[in-house]
């Protein structure tokens, strides 16, 4: 099984919806992992497993408050699809089809 340290902006869609499914309500002081880094630095993570792979996502007041806030981003996501960022492509049929007979 893989072990990563990551950011939870890092995350992929699916594995932050799986980090919130995980801790619902947050994360406690039981659910903290301590140890050092390389650089003899503290780092505090909470764990989150897949099939494959251990994530232990950093701890950040960030992460605090982007776990109260992801339904509400999904949310409005599922209710405007079109404020997603990605640009709506439009397929004419009749312009593509007059270039191919001419």
């Amino acid at each position: 099984m893989k072990r990563l340290l990551v950011d939870y902006k890092k995350l992929d869609h699916e594995t932050a919806a799986l980090l919130i499914e995980t801790y619902p309500d947050g994360y406690g002081d039981e659910d903290i992992i301590a140890f050092k880094n390389g650089n003899g630095e503290l780092v505090q993570a909470v764990a989150l497993r897949t099939e494959d792979t251990l994530y232990l996502v950093k701890i950040s007041k960030s992460l605090s408050n982007f776990i109260s806030s992801f339904e509400d981003s999904i949310e409005k996501e599922l209710h405007n699809p079109s404020d997603s960022g990605e640009p709506e492509l439009e397929f004419n049929m009749e312009d593509e089809m007059d270039d191919d007979i001419e």
